[in-house]
């Protein structure tokens, strides 16, 4: 791209305000949604439970603490090598952006569940011996050993499950974008010109929604349609980040083409991505629904809806 970027000239182009409203209406719409939200007092309560125990019956949540650190130790080993290779200039791009905040989920998630699972040890076993993990039993069956035991359990999440869930949800459909973009979009446009896809980039661009799809198999964690304004100020935040970058004369190129704003076709290519979003995020919302719908059919008496 050329030097131009940096001039006064790129930045008084007509498509330059109209791109701006595109990405500041969505930011201020998501922000006031979320403050109304959280103003709300019968909004629904997310619980410390939900946080740390699995949605399957017989399964001890520490096979769930234990997926979560050893997706955390996995992933962030891969953004390690991401940055060993290309240093800071690797956040330079959405994609790993996305996958921090994987890594910073799944770093959250499994000192969440560390604690829960430390918490439940506080219980006494059924009479027959069995331990079961689900909110019923833990109401009916299984008598703490302190009533402040019984409080941590079934307290409300608080701050740290808020925004455990908010980067749960952020995650699951800013991945879901990302490896849609670059596999069915950049791939191909790509294709015609010098481009190696290496085994590192292609699992980049993989294991986070592989590895957060996992997850939802496991975790009892609510996804509800509240979870997209934090999605959409996730993107907000990333494109300011680039028009700062730009604006300083720090870059003279875009890491994606749909970026650029020296074109007329500008404003459509950031109102389709804008749009994009919904599918991306209908697509995970999906993904738990069907976990939610079919699962319980399909074994009846080992999975257990927790929300």
């Amino acid at each position: 791209m050329s030097k131009q970027q940096k001039g006064l000239e790129y930045w008084v182009q007509w498509q330059v305000p109209v791109c701006a409203a595109i990405i500041v209406i969505p930011a201020m719409v998501a922000l006031n949604y979320i403050k109304n939200q959280n103003n709300k007092k019968n909004h629904t309560v997310l619980r410390s439970f939900d946080l740390w125990n699995s949605c399957w019956r017989n399964l001890n949540p520490l096979w769930l603490l234990l997926y979560r650190a050893f997706s955390f130790l996995f992933l962030a080993s891969l953004l390690y090598n991401m940055v060993a290779i290309t240093g800071a200039f690797a956040f330079f791009f959405y994609t790993q952006w996305t996958f921090a905040l994987v890594v910073l989920y799944f770093a959250v998630a499994t000192g969440v569940s560390a604690y829960g699972c430390w918490m439940s040890r506080k219980k006494v076993p059924s009479e027959d011996g069995a331990s079961t993990y689900t909110e019923e039993e833990f109401k009916d069956k299984i008598k703490l050993q302190s009533a402040h035991a019984q409080k941590e359990i079934h307290q409300n999440a608080g701050s740290w499950g808020s925004l455990m869930q908010a980067m749960y949800q952020t995650c699951a459909g800013a991945s879901v974008l990302t490896d849609l973009v670059f596999w069915c979009l950049l791939v191909p446009l790509l294709a015609n010109v010098q481009f190696e896809l290496t085994l590192l980039i292609g699992a980049i661009h993989t294991v986070n929604a592989v590895s957060l799809i996992g997850d939802t198999a496991l975790n009892g964690l609510p996804f509800t349609w509240s979870g997209f304004a934090y999605f959409a100020l996730w993107s907000c935040l990333y494109i300011t980040f680039q028009w700062i970058v730009h604006a300083c004369g720090f870059m003279t190129w875009w890491p994606y083409p749909f970026l650029e704003l020296n074109t007329p076709l500008a404003p459509l290519w950031y109102f389709g991505m804008a749009l994009f979003h919904v599918p991306c995020y209908g697509i995970y919302a999906m993904i738990v629904k069907a976990k939610n719908s079919f699962l319980p059919r399909l074994f009846p008496r080992a999975f257990v809806r927790l929300n």
